[in-house]
């Protein structure tokens, strides 16, 4: 009996810390995300940590490409609601684009993991 009450108390406890750790993560999610909306990236620049997975999603009535201009990524055309996902995993500045509307630029800037700025 004393057993099971322990392995129950040990659960709850591991589960009540898992959860914890899963509302940390969705906390910092959003900021991972770059809409695709009226000609224009949103944000125009973002900030995320070497290792961070960016996703970029067409919220527009017409197709979009994400491009870098450095060519490291480059996604299909979007049609409206879709997604394109490109995980950062060297420190620096990425500049990109649409390739079908080239006057639609943005900015990534990636951080080392260490919290020292990156060379840009």
């Amino acid at each position: 009996m004393r057993t099971a009450m322990c392995v129950a108390v040990l659960g709850a406890a591991l589960g009540s810390a898992l959860a914890v750790g899963v509302l940390h993560a969705r906390a910092q999610t959003p900021g991972l995300a770059v809409g695709i909306d009226n000609f224009t990236f949103s944000p125009q620049s973002l900030t995320v940590k070497a290792g961070t997975t960016v996703t970029w999603t067409n919220n527009d009535d017409i197709p979009h490409t994400v491009a870098a201009v450095n060519k490291q990524f480059r996604s299909k055309a979007l049609d409206t609601d879709d997604s394109y996902s490109f995980v950062f995993t060297t420190p620096g500045t990425y500049e990109y684009f649409c390739s079908i509307h080239p006057h639609m630029t943005a900015t990534i800037v990636v951080e080392a993991t260490t919290g020292s700025n990156a060379a840009h």
